[in-house]
C-alpha cells in the first residue's frame, strides 16, 4: 500500500476524467492521497471530491503562497472559516514562494506564519510549498519550532545540507518524481538521509516521473517514485511502502 502525500487531483485538469484516475490510483495500490488546498476557488472542489471518496481523499486546507496578493486577509478568513466547518487533516499548501516575483514577499510571510499558528493551536501538521525560498522557509520554521510543530518540506529538491536541516526541526521530506530524473542530484542527497525521514507524493498535476515524463501527472504513478526510492537505499519495494506509508499515517492521523 502506498499513500500520495500531495495530490491536486481535485483541479480542473482531471475534469473530465477524475473517477478514472482515483480508481487507476487504488489499482496500482495507492490506498489513501492526501489533497492539499490552493485558494477559495479551489475548496469547493477540494471538498466535494474528498465526500465522493471519503476513505481514499484526504483534504487540506490551506492558501498557497502564489495565491497570496493584496486580498490574503479575506482569503485568510475563508481558511478559518472552513477548517471551523468540517474536518481537515492538515495546513496546506503553505509556504514562501519566490520564483516568480517578490512582490508580496511581506504578504507571504504574514500569511505563512499565521497558518503556522492555526496549525499549532488545532494539533495538525503543516505541508510547505516553497520554491527559490529555503532560507526563508527555514528561519521561520526553526523560530516557530516548540516541540509540536510537525509536517512535510513538499517536493524537496535541495542538498544534503538542506535535507539535514529540515529532518533536525523533526520535518519529514517529501519526494515526487524530481527522483526519477536523470540529471537530477536529489538520488545523491538522500542517500545519507535514513528512508524514515521521508514520504512519497506526486504533486499531480505536476512533475510527472520518468517514464511518463511530459505527461499529466496522476497519483497511480506513485509506484515509479517508491522503485526509484527502493534503488536508491537497495530495499524492497514493499518496504519502502511500509515505511512511507507508516510515515504519512502518523503525520495526518490517517
Amino acid at each position: 500500500m502506498l499513500i500520495d502525500t500531495h495530490a491536486h487531483i481535485y483541479s480542473e485538469e482531471f475534469i473530465n476524467d477524475v473517477d478514472l484516475v482515483v480508481q487507476h490510483a487504488y489499482n496500482n495500490d495507492v490506498k489513501k492521497i492526501i489533497l492539499p488546498n490552493i485558494d477559495s476557488a479551489s475548496i469547493k472542489r477540494l471538498t466535494d471530491l474528498s465526500d465522493v471518496y471519503p476513505h481514499l481523499l484526504y483534504p487540506l486546507m490551506g492558501l498557497h503562497p502564489t495565491s497570496v496578493s493584496t486580498d490574503y486577509k479575506e482569503e485568510l478568513q475563508a481558511i478559518e472559516y472552513w477548517l471551523e466547518k468540517r474536518k481537515f487533516y492538515g495546513i496546506g499548501e503553505i509556504g514562501i514562494d519566490l520564483y516568480w516575483n517578490r512582490t508580496f514577499l511581506g504578504e507571504q510571510i504574514d500569511a505563512f506564519r499565521y497558518q503556522i499558528k492555526l496549525a499549532m493551536s488545532m494539533n495538525l501538521p503543516i505541508v510547505i510549498h516553497l520554491r527559490d525560498s529555503f532560507n526563508e522557509v527555514y528561519n521561520i520554521i526553526k523560530e516557530e519550532q516548540n516541540g509540536n510543530l510537525k509536517g512535510i518540506f513538499h517536493c524537496f529538491s535541495g542538498d544534503e545540507e538542506e535535507a539535514q536541516k529540515i529532518v533536525d526541526l523533526g520535518f519529514l521530506l517529501g519526494i515526487g518524481g524530481i527522483i526519477t530524473f536523470k540529471n537530477s542530484n536529489l538520488k545523491t542527497v538522500i542517500k545519507n538521509i535514513p528512508v524514515g525521514n521521508i514520504v512519497l507524493e506526486t504533486d499531480s498535476p505536476y512533475l510527472s516521473p520518468v517514464p511518463k515524463r511530459g505527461r499529466r501527472n496522476e497519483s497511480a504513478y506513485l509506484v515509479y517514485v517508491a522503485q526509484a526510492v527502493a534503488g536508491i537505499y537497495d530495499i524492497s519495494v514493499e518496504q519502502v511502502a511500509k515505511i512511507t506509508t507508516d510515515n504519512a499515517r502518523s503525520l495526518f492521523g490517517i
